[in-house]
This record gives structure tokens, sequence and C-alpha cells, in this order.
């Protein structure tokens, strides 16, 4: 965005950091809560005082153009912006930069760069807007490497066609939310995928960790919107055929889709686009029992309404981040057409909550998009949404330990899994010495089961609160997989989930995997310890024994 600058430290932009009269009201809150906190604020170093290791790699004279070396760009491409991220980065902790930050502008200097890093062994680390919250573009990648190149995809960033009569674009991998929507816009169309990174996440970056937007049901994932992918590999470039379905075999896109670029880089993709949503009605339903806000929730998830937004904050959710207080929590639903209106399956929405308990202190909205914006709980809910991430930088500036975990399980399996991390996060916060509140909503429905989103919000100690998560990380993961949930249902793997996953991975598809790999990246350098370890290095026996996730957990 014009006038403003990225952050190299933390969440956004620097000017829309959380200062002044906001930062009292969030430490006010968070005294609320934990009384005998200390929040004093720290600052990042400056990136000219942070003490990088020199770069080992000098690029081939054909591919200087499109290399830096400055200090700036290997600091700001040497984490995603994590929790754990953002604390290291406030204590000038940069052990891993990549020496080189290349920014390709054709897929041809895509595959010139691939080909200079396989014949020199060094290990190329996909980048579009730098959003991982798993390690995912951490130019982490051990000895074995003699150096690592973060590969920022930013300027491929153009919408090359629409079809508008299939409702199809065909977009670069680089361009970022905000800016393939404006593209759209004219044409009175949509991608619809908003995921909470919308404004500084690529288009490259969901489809290679399958993320989710902001679509409660049905078109829930990245996945369900592509068409086509081209993927440029070290063996050769894969372009799949633009086809609304097919039965002809294995789907070549689904292997790319959540392969993090371990086995090529994603260039360009033929997506699924919508006409624009016209009619849309939402309300906040209230409950006094949560098991009773579930029953609501999962109701409607197998009631065939696919409501846009579905998402059940349980009391400490709905306090800390929509100001309501509740027994049972609070329901946000949102229906959305560009056909028809859609206030009688809201109404039928509403209905079926009624039937458990669920009460409406405000009534619901329908209306014509764009509508302006109101002040209840909804709103409430989606503005706090998107300030989130900034809350959490200065809340982590304050020696607070801030982050979520995802996952997703069957419905019968909820109440247990619950059960469980609650427990869990309890234990673990007493180990590491903190007083904290844990927090949970739904961010996405199935008629199978729901998509738990679980946030902590723990005092910490100043210079110990990494390690103070990373206990509570690991204790929470190995509870999820216990549980029977997944390890994540939209942040993808990274180099931080790898131990659970490997768990959570059937043998015989990390075998196909490793084949995969050794085909279209013979070298191995493609983000390395992603998914895979390379021969030799934790190895492929090692990570085919849950052992070492058990060790690691």
């Amino acid at each position: 965005m014009p006038g403003k600058r990225r952050s190299w430290w933390g969440w956004g932009y620097v000017e829309d950091a959380v200062t002044g009269a906001e930062a009292g009201r969030l430490a006010d809150r968070v005294r609320a809560l934990l009384p005998d906190v200390d929040l004093t604020p720290h600052e990042p170093p400056p990136v000219a005082e942070l003490d990088l290791p020199p770069a080992r790699v000098t690029p081939p004279t054909a591919l200087s153009h499109l290399c830096s070396a400055e200090p700036a760009d290997r600091a700001a491409h040497a984490h995603g912006k994590a929790f754990r991220d953002v604390v290291r980065n406030l204590h000038g902790d940069v052990r891993h930069p990549p020496d080189l930050v290349a920014r390709p502008t054709s897929e041809q200097d895509v595959a010139d760069l691939l080909d200079w890093c396989s014949r020199s062994g060094l290990a190329v680390v996909p980048y579009g807007g730098g959003s991982s919250v798993v390690g995912g573009v951490e130019p982490r990648v051990g000895d074995g490497y003699p150096g690592a190149v973060s590969l920022d995809l930013g300027r491929l960033d153009r919408v090359l066609e629409v079809d508008r009569t299939s409702r199809a674009a065909r977009v670069q991998a680089g361009v970022f939310g905000p800016a393939l929507e404006e593209h759209l816009r004219p044409q009175h169309l949509t991608l619809r995928h908003f995921p909470q990174s919308f404004e500084f996440s690529t288009l490259g970056g969901w489809l290679a960790t399958r993320a989710g937007g902001h679509y409660a049901t049905v078109l829930t994932h990245i996945d369900d919107l592509v068409e086509a992918l081209r993927v440029v590999t070290p063996a050769g470039t894969s372009q799949s055929r633009r086809l609304p379905a097919s039965g002809a075999g294995p789907s070549p896109d689904r292997l790319f889709l959540g392969s993090e670029g371990t086995l090529g880089v994603i260039t360009e993709a033929w997506l699924r686009v919508q006409d624009r949503p016209r009619w849309r009605a939402d309300a906040a339903v209230h409950f006094d029992d949560h098991d009773a806000a579930v029953a609501a929730t999962r109701a409607i998830a197998q009631s065939g309404l696919h409501p846009s937004n579905c998402r059940l904050l349980d009391p400490a959710e709905a306090l800390l981040n929509a100001g309501v207080a509740t027994g049972g929590g609070v329901l946000v639903l949102g229906f959305e057409s560009a056909d028809h209106p859609v206030g009688p399956v809201l109404d039928r929405a509403i209905e079926l909550c009624r039937d458990h308990g669920g009460t409406l202190p405000e009534p619901p909205r329908e209306r014509d998009a764009p509508a302006p914006r109101g002040s209840g709980a909804t709103d409430t809910w989606r503005s706090s949404f998107l300030r989130m991430p900034y809350q959490r930088d200065a809340l982590a500036a304050r020696s607070m330990i801030v982050e979520t975990f995802e996952t997703a399980c069957t419905w019968d399996r909820y109440p247990a899994l619950r059960a469980a991390v609650l427990d869990t996060v309890g234990a673990a916060l007493r180990e590491v010495g903190a007083t904290g509140v844990v927090t949970c909503r739904f961010t996405h429905i199935y008629p199978d089961g729901p998509a738990p989103y679980f946030g902590v919000y723990a005092a910490g100690r100043w210079g110990s609160t990494v390690a103070q998560w990373d206990q509570i990380k690991s204790a929470v993961s190995a509870a999820l997989l216990a549980a029977g949930g997944t390890i994540t249902h939209h942040h993808a793997v990274g180099r931080d989930h790898r131990p659970w996953y490997d768990q959570q991975r059937p043998e015989p598809v990390a075998l196909a995997l490793r084949a995969a790999k050794a085909t279209l990246d013979p070298s191995w350098v493609l983000n390395p310890g992603v998914l895979l370890d390379a021969p030799g290095v934790g190895g492929a026996a090692a990570s085919r024994s849950s052992g070492r996730a058990e060790r690691v957990a």
C-alpha cells in the first residue's frame, strides 16, 4: 500500500501497529484477566544493528540483477510471522537468514534460478508474502547446504486472463490478495478467498499451503477454487489441463497443492472465480450452554444451508475478541448470494439455533451489498479478527505468550478433544510457570466435524517466552493427535509441525512423497526439512519412525 512500510520484525505495516489508546485498552483487558502481569514494552532492534552472519553465496553474473544480499532483505526473509518468529526478531535473534533474496520477474527466471541452485547444491526456500506461522519460509536448512536462497515470487503478480464465460481467471502466483480482488472487481467477480492473512499473503502461498479462506462451509480451502496449476520443478515444468473435473487418474494439481515448495515452484494458476455477492444476511446467536451451542452448530453444518460464515466463539473467545459475556458462547452466522435474497436461509438457521436454546439480543440483518457495517457482535468480531495479529505483536513485546493452534476432528470426538486440549494447556502452563487462559472458536464446519482454533494468552517471562511456548505447543500437538485430530487444518506443516506430521502421515504416502521428491527435485534443494528430510539429514528411516516424533514431543 502506498505510503506504508512493511514491518521487518512483525505483522503488517509499521503505521498500523497497536499504539496509544488502543495499546492502553488492550493492556486493560489483559490485566482484567491476569492482574499481576508485567506489560513493560520492549522494542525490536533496528535492522542495521542485527548481527547477521555474512552471506556465503555470490550469484552468477547472469542472475545477479535478480538477487539481493542487503541486510534488510535478508532479515525480512529470515522468519515467518508466528509468535516465536516475532519474539526472536524482538530479541534480534536472526540466526538463519537467507544468503540471498532472489526476485524473479518471469517464469524463465524461476527456471534459471532453480537450475543454478540445483547445480550448486543451494537450498531454495520459495517465499510469497512471508505470513507462514509454521516455519515454512525460514531458511533453517542445516549444515548440508553451502547456502540458502529465498525465492521471492512477489514480482510475478499479474492477472493474465479472465474467462468470464467459464468464470475463471489465470493468475500469477505472486499476486497479493487485495490486488487480485481489485483486478476482478470491474468485472463484478471475486475469488472470495479471504484468509486472515489476506492483505499480506499471495496466491502461491495459499496454493502451496492449502490455505483456508473465510468461507465456513463448502468452499473452505483454496483447493476448491483451483482449475489448473503451472509449476516449475528442477525436472521440468508441469502444466495441468483446464477442466471443471476429471477422473483421469490421480489429480496432478493435488500433488502440488500443499507441497509447500518441496516439489516445485507454483508460478501461476487458473482459478474458479464467482460473481460478487449482492445479498447478505447475518446474525449473532447467544447461548447459555456450550454443549448446546455446539449441537446447534452441528445441526447447521448438517442442514445443507451452507452458511458463508458460521463461527462459534466459546465464552472466553467471545469476551476477549467480541466483547460479549455469555455462559455458552456466540455463534456468528452469515449468508450471501449473487443470485437471490438469503434472509429465508438465515431464518431457518436461527430456527435451528433456537431449537438448542439460542437467543438473539439483536435482530438479524439482511441487506443489499455493500451496506454500511453496524456495531453488533458480528461486526465487532470481524474488526477484531483483522486486528488480532497486530495485537499479538503488541502483547508479545510485553512478555505475553499469545499464540494459536488449529485442528479438525469429527463431531463425536470434539468434546473429548476440547477437554484434552484445555487440560493439556493448563498442565503445560503450570510446568512453565505461567498463568493464562485458553480460548476456542470454530473457523470452519463440515457435516462430519468442526475445525477448532484455540488461542493461548499467558503471562510469560521476558527472554523465555519462546521456550515456554515451545513446551506448551509440543504438549498440545501430542494431545491433538491422541484425541483423533489433525496437526493442522489450514496452517500447513512447515518445519514446526514436522514431528507430528510424520506420525499422522501414512507410511505408504511417505514413501510415495519421497519418490516424487527424488524425481522432481533430484538435488533435494527445494525447501529442505519441510515435509521431508534430505537423505542423510535426519534420514528417511528417521522420518518413518514414530519414535522420532515422540521424543521431540
